[in-house]
């Protein structure tokens, strides 16, 4: 059964670079949703669980459920209080990264659409994913990050198929 006070938080298979780390609990899976997602994310403080992001197929939404993240989105930073629900809309205007500048760990539920494919654009480093699989699960099929810089022409590499030769 799901707890959102006690979650059954996920073996840690990240290796977090500087600046990032945290823990997190599927509780829209555990609990058996199937077409929404819900995860419980635990920052330690001077910590971010994700960089600076944005969805092309997945909204999502956000309840703080203890201490005060801070909030970036393309209106600017701002801290969150414990209760506060924040939506971000699929596209540019839903980008979003949680920052934890406070003394205490932060604790939030994240709930999404489960939608796939998905598409992930990272705006500050100027990169984008593509994967088989809605945000939050396990990548088992295609998943690749690419820089927008390297982005070529529809018809680069292809080859005039030999009957219109």
């Amino acid at each position: 059964m799901a707890n959102v006070f006690e979650p059954e938080w996920e073996a840690d298979e990240v290796e977090w670079p500087a600046g990032y780390d945290g823990r997190f609990a599927q509780v829209g899976k555990v609990s058996g949703s199937e077409s929404l997602g819900a995860s419980i994310y635990e920052t330690p403080p001077g910590n971010s669980l994700n960089p600076y992001h944005w969805h092309a197929a997945n909204e999502e939404m956000l309840i703080v459920l203890a201490g005060t993240p801070t909030l970036r989105t393309p209106d600017g930073e701002r801290e969150l209080a414990e209760g506060e629900v924040v939506a971000f809309p699929v596209g540019e205007q839903g980008a979003h990264k949680l920052i934890n500048r406070s003394d205490e760990p932060t604790r939030v539920l994240i709930v999404s659409e489960m939608n796939a494919p998905d598409v992930c654009v990272y705006p500050d480093s100027g990169k984008v994913m593509a994967r088989e699989q809605a945000p939050g699960t396990k990548s088992t099929g295609l998943r690749a990050l690419f820089r927008l810089e390297d982005e070529v022409d529809y018809w680069e590499g292809e080859v005039e198929p030999e009957g219109n030769r």
